[in-house]
């Protein structure tokens, strides 16, 4: 194995070397092209149901009609408090997650009270259980009356002469519907911060600490100013997290009774009959008018934040928190039951005993739930079948795509590149709410009739996570150095077959991971699901809603029991075989 020579293309002046990790600017090849239409296909396909849900405020019935819309929509129940309610979940649970995910994110980057196995995985947790599993989990823990949690509390009050017949805790209040809320939102404030505090200079803080300033002090003064453009992107990445939230307040909100905007819009469209349509787009319009604020707030607050970057980033000891290393530790490890252990726990109690109880008897306990799940449920099978297919093959192709799309944006020039990246992530502002009715309006009906299939389907999963794919794969593509692009080119190699050949193995293990959330999110998608699945095309999340409402929660626990064994060998397998690529891949410069 020897290192190329520094080859200069003919013409070059001594000296001079190719412009690093970009193929022949000057020249529009084969690979480019399609490149190109791939980005302008999937931007198509984004903007093409949203238009349809904007047309769909100024047509009624193909006649233009601005007024009925806005005029039914005005007209709905109970709808300014709707809005209400939606808005102070989601900015009192957003200001919640933010500073437990800030406090997750120091603990685990700065500190030694960080549990190096779990600190790796603490942002995978709630994709190993999708939110609407995990808050099916916790209606059963928290449920007034025949909760896990409120049984065991209130025996312990027994006997100390406080008697209550349901409660303390509801899960089904507005302290529950914020407590789900948090739980989904603290990953992207932990992602961001952990991100920021990675990429700041820890050697800042290390001086602080040396010059006399204590942990807090350092943390207030140097920590906190250092990861402010971090902080101010979750707590905005949280807002629009939050008004697109569907899984969590769907299982809560008919019990408790706090109408929230995005089931509102999924019960009108697939629970009534007939759909009213009308008002699920005018309200999809409420929907897409607060992202557009979030989105407008979030491209000030970065054109205004004016933060040095300071080179030569060193690497500071760990902070040693002492006697509160464990409080620390705890506080990583009650995240992790909060978040995964203990909901799963519940439901796989519920799905041995068949019906939702808890009162310890063993002797009730089977594997009737999963037989009748897997075997004598066709449309719970049929369910797990199809969301298997749909996350396979939506994951395989999104994946694929987006790295084409990321290698030809890496690799072209400037504007060019700009220009591709910006068509491929328009959809990513879009909730997938709102996805799902315009996927419909668009596609649904003539001339593709759609409605119902396994491709409408398909294609909302697409576009909906594509630009999370290719947020994947753009970490991929900046792993591959550009000396081995640049020998292919030289070598008469064109840009498909360098990137078959030379670009795609070496992206391959960053592929794999973000081919694994790609497909736990396909799998247990349930936002844009509720609205297109069909009754010949049923899919996982859509089922165990169905169930749950239904009063089927034997089946239901199977189910989600499956759904997380699943998920987790996919997590699992997918990240040991991406680090042993990664172990035995060759390195950029070498041949």
């Amino acid at each position: 194995m020897t290192a190329l020579p520094e080859t200069l293309p003919a013409g070059a002046a001594p000296g001079t070397q190719p412009a690093a990790g970009r193929s022949d600017g000057s020249r529009f090849t084969l690979f480019s092209g399609i490149s190109l239409a791939l980005a302008i296909v999937f931007m198509l396909l984004a903007m093409y149901p949203i238009l349809s849900v904007i047309a769909g405020l100024f047509f009624t019935d193909g006649t233009f009609n601005p007024g009925a819309v806005f005029s039914h929509v005005l007209g709905l129940p109970g709808l300014w408090q709707m809005l209400l309610n939606t808005l102070v979940i989601v900015v009192v649970s957003g200001a919640i997650a933010v500073v437990c995910g800030s406090v997750l994110a120091w603990l685990v980057v700065r500190t030694d009270a960080r549990i190096r196995w779990l600190g790796g995985i603490l942002p995978l947790l709630p994709f190993v259980l999708p939110a609407l599993v995990g808050t099916m989990g916790w209606a059963m823990l928290l449920s007034p009356k025949t909760g896990l949690v409120n049984i065991l509390i209130r025996n312990i009050l027994s006997p100390l002469g406080v008697h209550l017949d349901q409660g303390p805790l509801d899960v089904y209040s507005y302290g529950g519907m914020i407590f789900v809320y948090t739980i989904y939102m603290i990953p992207f404030t932990f992602l961001l911060v952990s991100a920021g505090l990675e990429n700041s200079d820890a050697q800042l803080e290390e001086q602080s600490r040396v010059s006399g300033g204590g942990v807090l002090r350092t943390l207030f003064r140097v920590t906190i100013p250092s990861v402010r453009p971090s902080l101010g992107a979750a707590m905005l990445l949280t807002v629009f997290f939050g008004f697109a939230f569907f899984a969590g307040p769907a299982v809560l909100s008919t019990t408790s009774g706090i109408d929230i905007l995005s089931v509102r819009i999924a019960n009108i469209l697939s629970f009534s009959y007939p759909a009213d349509t009308a008002g699920a787009v005018g309200l999809s319009t409420f929907m897409l008018v607060a992202v557009a604020i979030v989105w407008w707030i979030q491209t000030r607050v970065l054109r205004r934040s004016n933060y040095a970057t300071i080179n030569g980033r060193g690497k500071a000891t760990e902070i040693h928190l002492g006697k509160l290393r464990w409080l620390g530790r705890l506080v990583i490890i009650l995240y992790a039951l909060i978040a995964v252990v203990l909901p799963f726990l519940a439901l796989l109690w519920v799905s041995f005993r068949g019906f939702w109880s808890f009162d310890w008897d063993f002797t009730t306990l089977s594997l009737t739930q999963y037989t009748t799940v897997l075997f004598g449920d066709a449309f719970s099978s049929t369910a797990l079948i199809t969301s298997l297919l749909l996350a396979l093959l939506g994951a395989t192709v999104g994946m694929f795509v987006a790295a084409i799309i990321a290698r030809f944006v890496r690799s072209s020039p400037g504007r060019v590149g700009r220009a591709v990246d910006i068509l491929i992530k328009v959809g990513a502002p879009i909730p997938a709410v709102v996805l799902g009715v315009g996927v419909l309006l668009a596609f649904g009906g003539a001339p593709w009739h759609l409605g119902g299939t396994f491709g409408i389907l398909l294609l909302a999963y697409l576009v909906h996570f594509m630009p999370q794919a290719t947020v994947n794969a753009d970490a991929a593509a900046a792993q591959v150095g550009p000396q081995l692009m640049e020998a292919s080119h030289i070598s008469g190699g064109g840009d498909g077959r360098t990137f078959l050949r030379i670009s795609l193995p070496l992206m391959l293990p960053d592929l794999i991971a973000g081919w694994s959330l790609l497909f736990l999110w396909m799998l247990g998608e349930l936002n844009a699901s509720i609205i297109l699945a069909g009754t010949s095309n049923p899919v996982l999340g859509e089922q165990m809603y169905l169930l749950y409402f239904q009063g089927y929660f034997g089946k239901l626990a199977a189910l989600a029991i499956i759904v997380t064994i699943i998920s987790v060998i996919v997590l699992l397998g997918a990240n040991l075989l991406a680090r042993r690529l990664r172990g035995g891949r060759l390195r950029p410069g070498a041949v």
